[in-house]
């Protein structure tokens, strides 16, 4: 003889619990997008440099500054001036010169007649876009007036503290094998650049679509058809969505160990500090949103680690003088470390 189940009271009855689903994840396709409008503009006038332009834009996008280095003649100024032309921001440039002073940067206090008071006048570092050309031709109390307003966005003078607006963007340029009239850029400013861009020549096929592009435009017309396509607004929204990138732990581990061993290799007589590390985790995060990805690969990492870490480390005397290079320091350090899987 069967037994029958007792039925249990509709109240009794156990509630299975859903499965909760896994967040999608912030969505990027808007930097994907802002980013190709803003390349598109510019790439009316520039030839190649597409890594030029991507870096431009990872540091624009992350909230860090730019050091532009190369010969002269390689569109350094001329790519600097376009991304802003691109930006509906205020845009200020300032041709560094040995005898330029602080003042002439940030500002001074002047004097009103009419109110017997001390009015301060800003000075052209108060703008969204800053580009400082040359910025290696100004002394070393020149350099130190940029230490403040490039890592804590700020001017402070007699005291009084000026915020900049956002976004504030520094995109310097310098040539690095001019010696007359310059000053080497003290460790401590190098470290408030984000990223260090090193351009190269471009390769034939390039220069002749240079020709080519400008046989006719000689008073360089072509530049005044780059239009705004970012504002403000668009920028900081999308530093909101690349700062919800997903990155895991072990890549976490993967930048620390990247950045601890250039303090522990033989090579190097200075390493790079913990503000590397975070510009290297900001950066990945940045390239893999610009590519259409909310998640950091290694690959990232290692896109973003030179342009992120040459100008924070320095070689030994014995390896200078051997002809080494930063680049093939940190590309055996990258080399030798188990990429997480």
């Amino acid at each position: 003889m069967e037994m029958e189940e007792p039925e249990i009271p509709e109240s009794e009855t156990p509630e299975i619990e859903a499965p909760v689903p896994e967040p999608a994840g912030v969505d990027v396709s808007p930097v994907q997008q802002r980013a190709q409008q803003v390349k598109a503009e510019i790439g009316q006038v520039i030839v190649g440099q597409e890594d030029l332009l991507d870096q431009m834009l990872i540091a624009l996008f992350s909230g860090g500054h730019v050091l532009l280095e190369g010969v002269p003649g390689i569109a350094k100024t001329l790519s600097a001036k376009l991304l802003a032309q691109t930006i509906a921001a205020g845009f200020s440039r300032i041709q560094f010169t040995p005898d330029m002073m602080p003042a002439d940067v940030i500002g001074t206090s002047v004097f009103n007649m009419k109110s017997s008071d001390f009015n301060f006048k800003s000075g052209p570092i108060f703008s969204n876009i800053v580009l400082i050309d040359e910025i290696n031709r100004a002394p070393a109390k020149t350099q130190a007036a940029l230490f403040e307003v490039m890592e804590e966005f700020q001017i402070t003078v007699d005291g009084q503290t000026y915020p900049m607006k956002r976004p504030f963007f520094v995109l310097a340029t310098q040539n690095p094998i001019e010696q007359e009239g310059t000053y080497k850029l003290p460790e401590a400013q190098l470290d408030r650049f984000l990223f260090k861009i090193i351009l190269d020549y471009p390769s034939l096929e390039e220069e002749q679509t240079i020709l080519r592009r400008f046989r006719n435009d000689f008073n360089g017309a072509l530049r005044q058809t780059v239009k705004a396509v970012l504002t403000p607004a668009d920028i900081a929204d999308c530093q909101r969505r690349i700062e919800q990138v997903y990155i895991r732990e072990e890549l976490l581990d993967y930048i620390a160990a990247i950045v601890h061993n250039t303090r522990n290799n033989g090579d190097l007589f200075l390493g790079a500090s913990p503000r590397a590390s975070l510009a290297l985790m900001k950066t990945a995060k940045a390239i893999a949103a610009i590519s259409g990805r909310n998640f950091v690969t290694p690959d990232d990492i290692r896109y973003v680690s030179y342009p992120t870490l040459n100008h924070r480390i320095i070689l030994t005397p014995e390896r200078e003088m051997e002809g080494f290079t930063t680049r093939e320091v940190l590309d055996d350090i990258v080399k030798k470390l188990d990429v997480p899987r």
